[in-house]
């Protein structure tokens, strides 16, 4: 009997850490995982590698390892291509650190926002947009076309959320198309 019981605990734990799992997305081939932080899940995303190169450069690793909450819009590598040639590296030099640091707090916001929160707020607003501020200070808004979420940046540039909702320890994740950029 005690087997029996242990043997149904095990599949009753097995069942809803699939579950569980089965809940968040992949993000650039690699499973995400709601009991890591957003570094952790971030280093794993093949789509991620310039933002995690770019977190590190700007000593931002330790803050988005930190209990947060934060949301987080992660835009793709294919995203950082888009800027014109040469941007990525001039902002990876040391002597460009606040810049780049601004650039990628312009990306986070304080608190946990998942898509529907965000859609929810636009939708209710008068102008049909979600305003809101990263913790950089600058200005983001958030709009609903169709079923799909797009967030502006200050210069009034729009990137498609295309991954909702990637939980974290620490927060959530969003992966974006484009890079937001601060006036």
């Amino acid at each position: 009997m005690k087997l029996a019981s242990k043997l149904a605990t095990a599949v009753a734990a097995l069942t809803i850490a699939t579950a569980a799992f089965a809940e968040n997305p992949m993000v650039g081939g690699a499973p995400m995982f709601e009991n890591k932080n957003i570094v952790e899940n971030a280093v794993n995303s093949a789509d991620h590698t310039t933002l995690v190169a770019a977190v590190q450069a700007a000593g931002l690793v330790e803050t988005l390892q930190s209990e947060g909450p934060f949301t987080v819009f992660a835009p793709v590598n294919a995203a950082f291509d888009a800027l014109p040639a040469g941007t990525v590296e001039t902002l990876l030099k040391p002597e460009n650190k606040d810049m780049l640091v601004k650039i990628l707090t312009a990306h986070v916001v304080a608190g946990k926002w998942s898509a529907a929160d965000i859609a929810r707020q636009a939708r209710a607003s008068s102008d049909g947009f979600y305003h809101f501020n990263a913790v950089s200070g600058d200005a983001l808004s958030a709009q609903v076309k169709g079923n799909k979420v797009y967030i502006y940046d200050e210069n009034g540039n729009a990137s498609l959320v295309t991954i909702a909702d990637v939980n974290q320890s620490n927060g959530v994740i969003h992966v974006v198309d484009k890079v937001l950029l601060p006036k």
